[in-house]
């Protein structure tokens, strides 16, 4: 395989997942007092753009394609 349809591959793979997973994220909330800190930590997971993850995959597919041929 050539690189760039190597790369497309890679784009596609990335495009998929990006469908399924999202993006994690961990927010610090708290105060200190004196020698004490007192908090709370948030995990949460935002969502890839759906434009994003398709111009992942046409993207790959223009790849694999344009490195396809000879």
């Amino acid at each position: 395989m050539r690189p760039a349809a190597i790369i497309g591959v890679i784009l596609i793979v990335l495009g998929i997942a990006s469908l399924f997973y999202g993006i994690p994220s961990r927010e610090k909330h708290g105060v200190n007092v004196g020698g004490a800190e007192i908090g709370v930590e948030t995990k949460t997971t935002k969502a890839v753009p759906m434009a994003i993850s398709a111009l992942l995959i046409v993207g790959g597919v223009v790849a694999v394609v344009a490195g396809s041929r000879k």
